[in-house]
């Protein structure tokens, strides 16, 4: 059984930053890529950034682009995101996502295996 547990969210002032890991037991980490989404509150889930399974390829949208860092560390099947002069908009539930084949999407679809989420709020 494939288990998806995030941590790492809290509270921050705009600009500060934060650190989210994601930990992914039950399936051989390194052949699926993964994903991180969230969703505001009175929103849709949307993509924040996606990373190849051996972590050679990574992607963001684009507000998030050139502040957030996505990386993995396949040898401890862990997955983080850095997150950089985080925005007010930036608020949201933070899901680690696990994807069913090793090149990363945007796509809700590709990724079976999700995590419960964890809350990123960023105040002025």
């Amino acid at each position: 059984q494939v288990q998806v547990v995030e941590s790492g969210g809290g509270s921050v002032q705009v600009g500060g930053s934060l650190t989210l890991s994601c930990g992914v037991s039950g399936r051989t980490f390194g052949n699926y890529a993964m994903a991180w989404f969230r969703q505001a509150p009175g929103e849709e889930r949307e993509w924040v950034a996606a990373i190849s399974s051996t972590g050679a390829n990574v992607y963001y949208t684009p507000p998030v682009n050139g502040r957030f860092a996505i990386s993995r560390d396949n040898a401890h099947n862990i997955m983080t995101l850095l997150m950089n002069d985080l925005k007010p908009e930036d608020t949201a539930l933070y899901y680690c996502a696990a994807s069913s084949i090793a090149t990363p999407t945007a796509s809700e679809g590709s990724y079976a295996h999700w995590g419960q989420g964890t809350q990123v709020t960023v105040s002025s």
